[in-house]
C-alpha cells in the first residue's frame, strides 16, 4: 500500500537518486531529448521544470540555485544561453513525455522526453498550412475536368457581373444628367423670354412709322385732289357759257 507515498524513490538512496536525476537534467538540457522509463521521465520532470522556471531570470543568484543542483557549469552556461530565451513566454509545461513501447529483456515501459520548444517538426504542424493551388495541363482526371468547370462558370459569372457593374456606372452619370438638366434649362427659357421681349419693343416702333408716314402721303394727295373738282367746276361753267 502507498499511504502517504508523495515520492518514487526509485529503488535507490536518496544520494544515488539525486545524483542520477541530476545526470539526466544535464543531459535533457544538452541534448534537448532523452530515452528514458516512464518512472523516471516522472521523476526527471518534477525535478527539472522548476530549475527551467529559475533560469528565466538570469542573475548570480539564479545562476549559483541551478548550479547546485546540476553541478556542471557548461550545462548552467547553455540553460541560461541558449534554452530560457525560447521558453521565456511559455508559463510552465516545459517537457514533453512521449511513450514508445516496452522494453525488451524486463518489458519496462519506455519513454521520450523533450523539451518542448525544441521540437520543430511538431512547432511547424501546429502551424496552419498554407493552401496553393496547383495549375498543370496534364491529366488529372474528373477532379481536373471538375475543377476547371468551376473555374469556367465562375470566370463567366464575373465576366456577366462586370456589364452590370458597368451598366450602373454609366447609369449614375445619366441620373446626374437628368438631375442637372432642369438647371440648364431655365436660364435658357428666361434668356428667350427676355430676347422676345426685346424683339416685340424693336418692332414696334417700326410698324408705326409706316403708319405715320401714310398719313403725311395722304395729306398732299388731298391737297391735289381739291385742284382736280376746281378745275370741274370751271369746266361746267364754260360749258354753260359756251351754251
Amino acid at each position: 500500500m502507498r499511504h502517504g507515498k508523495k515520492l518514487n524513490h526509485l529503488s535507490r538512496k536518496s544520494a544515488h537518486r539525486k545524483a542520477m536525476l541530476s545526470n539526466m537534467a544535464c543531459s535533457l538540457i544538452e541534448h534537448k531529448r532523452i530515452h528514458t522509463t516512464v518512472a523516471k521521465a516522472k521523476a526527471l520532470r518534477v525535478y527539472v521544470e522548476p530549475l527551467l522556471t529559475k533560469s528565466k531570470t538570469d542573475s548570480t543568484h539564479s545562476r549559483r540555485i541551478v548550479f547546485g543542483y546540476l553541478q556542471s557549469k557548461d550545462t548552467v552556461t547553455e540553460l541560461f544561453r541558449d534554452v530560457a530565451p525560447k521558453i521565456a513566454d511559455r508559463p510552465g509545461g516545459y517537457t514533453r513525455i512521449i511513450r514508445i513501447g516496452n522494453r525488451l529483456g524486463d518489458n519496462a515501459e519506455m519513454c521520450m522526453i523533450e523539451l518542448v520548444d525544441f521540437n520543430e517538426l511538431m512547432l511547424n504542424a501546429d502551424k496552419p498550412e498554407k493552401k496553393t493551388t496547383r495549375r498543370s495541363r496534364r491529366g488529372g482526371g474528373s477532379k481536373a475536368k471538375a475543377s476547371t468547370d468551376s473555374s469556367a462558370e465562375t470566370k463567366t459569372e464575373t465576366k456577366k457581373d462586370a456589364p452590370k457593374a458597368e451598366a450602373k456606372k454609366d447609369d449614375a452619370p445619366k441620373a446626374e444628367a437628368k438631375k442637372e438638366a432642369p438647371k440648364k434649362e431655365t436660364p435658357k427659357a428666361e434668356a428667350k423670354d427676355d430676347d422676345s421681349k426685346a424683339e416685340a419693343k424693336k418692332e414696334e416702333p417700326k410698324k408705326e412709322a409706316p403708319k405715320a408716314e401714310a398719313k403725311k402721303e395722304d395729306k398732299p394727295e388731298a391737297k391735289k385732289s381739291a385742284p382736280k373738282k376746281e378745275d370741274k367746276a370751271d369746266d361746267k361753267k364754260d360749258d354753260k357759257e359756251e351754251k
